[in-house]
């Protein structure tokens, strides 16, 4: 009879430890399914993402989407549960022009902006009346200005917005000559000017080294940066959700940190912002 007792007993146990290592499980021991829309699926930090997900009952299923526009919409229309695609102006944007009610629940990764040049190696050779091009879409070129004063080449007015473009440059000491152009053309202006921002991706698909030619590279710690940096969107309803926001918690890990430096050759890094600062950042841009 004792022996039985202890059989019962040890069998109890074996069911609540169980249990509790599924403490995110459907309360039947499966997996909880979030479906994740992004723009590309082969990104080293995914796997890493959902095997650590996986040790805690959430199964992540990767939706591709091949157009910037989607996955907003899929996300909004319930399709997917999350998406990790874009910037948080870019998520302000969409919420502003749609009326949607999206969220950033966590930032990940930030790809820096630089100034490069075939013809100087440090800003201060920069001489008066010098031409620098810049990407002349409205986000980019405003972004490539703040880059810039940064640099202390230019002072912009204390009104500057995300989509302001060089009539709110109030200071030019050098008298630089800034030629907005299309974004893929900033590479190839290289022989014809003095130097030119690239947007990072740009400057991969060009050949150069996000991290190891920009004579001059936005600073991820800067605040005024934090606009440009990605995020984990959700439905405003879903931003309290605990997987949800385990999920962008679990993102923020050493492994992943290293995943994104390998896998972009140090181009991109990843950002912790706090609850404040994503939030500050979203709503600011919101206004």
């Amino acid at each position: 009879m004792k022996k039985i007792w202890l059989l019962a007993l040890a069998l109890v146990i074996a069911l609540a430890l169980a249990a509790c290592g599924n403490a995110n499980a459907d309360g039947e021991g499966k997996p909880v399914e979030v479906k994740i829309g992004v723009n590309g699926a082969d990104g080293a930090q995914w796997p890493i993402l959902k095997e650590k997900a996986a040790k805690e009952g959430i199964e992540i299923k990767l939706v591709e989407f091949a157009d910037y526009t989607l996955p907003n919409n899929a996300l909004a229309q319930g399709e997917i549960d999350l998406n990790a695609f874009q910037t948080i102006a870019f998520l302000a944007q969409y919420g502003n022009e749609s009326g949607n009610d999206l969220v950033p629940i966590g930032s990940t990764q930030f790809a820096p902006m630089g100034l490069y040049s075939d013809k100087i190696q440090d800003i201060a050779e920069l001489k008066k009346g010098d031409k620098i091009a810049i990407p002349d879409d409205a986000v980019s070129q405003a972004r490539a200005l703040r880059l810039l004063e940064s640099a202390g080449l230019l002072t912009l007015s204390d009104d500057f917005g995300l989509f302001d473009d060089p009539s709110k440059i109030t200071e030019n000491k050098l008298g630089l000559d800034i030629i907005p152009m299309t974004p893929q053309q900033t590479p190839r202006a290289l022989p014809d000017v003095a130097a030119s921002v690239i947007n990072n991706g740009i400057a991969g698909q060009a050949g150069l080294s996000p991290s190891e030619d920009p004579i001059f590279r936005e600073d991820e710690f800067d605040a005024s940066v934090r606009p440009y940096v990605n995020c984990i969107a959700v439905r405003g309803k879903d931003k309290d959700n605990e997987t949800f926001k385990r999920i962008a918690e679990l993102y923020q890990t050493e492994e992943i940190a290293q995943a994104i430096k390998e896998d972009t050759s140090n181009g991109s890094v990843l950002v912790k912002l706090t609850k404040e600062e994503l939030d500050g950042t979203f709503n600011d841009l919101k206004e």
